[in-house]
């Protein structure tokens, strides 16, 4: 499956129902909870949705309003460790069941998560 052709098969609705499945776990979550400032929650959801839908080629909102994603940069301040990582991937995975997205496209975000969460880990243990 080419990643481009995942906005095209879930559309608008099947990132919005993983995203909004993914944030509703973070209040709570001891290990990311505390990353996220809650004044902000919103608006970190609304970053990652907008990421992720000009990612599998849908609009480029978040282009247009934040400029290259340089991931990197953006979460450095952040304390990303592996287990930050790996609860990230955890609360992913949820997301990613409870939104009932085709297997094909399931399986290519899955890999697409773990990938880039790794690549993001910028604290050593």
């Amino acid at each position: 499956m080419e990643e481009q052709e995942i906005f095209a098969i879930i559309g608008l609705d099947g990132f919005e129902r993983l995203i909004a499945a993914f944030y509703r776990q973070i209040p709570t979550d001891d290990v990311l909870g505390p990353l996220y400032t809650s004044h902000d929650l919103s608006g970190a959801e609304q970053r990652l949705r907008d990421f992720l839908l000009f990612r599998f080629g849908g609009p480029s909102t978040y282009l247009e309003t934040r400029g290259h994603p340089r991931l990197r940069m953006r979460h450095a301040s952040f304390a990303i460790t592996s287990a930050a990582r790996d609860r990230w991937i955890q609360l992913m995975n949820r997301a990613l069941d409870e939104a009932m997205l085709p297997v094909d496209v399931h399986l290519a975000l899955k890999s697409f998560f773990a990938s880039t969460a790794t690549f993001l880990i910028n604290r050593p243990e």
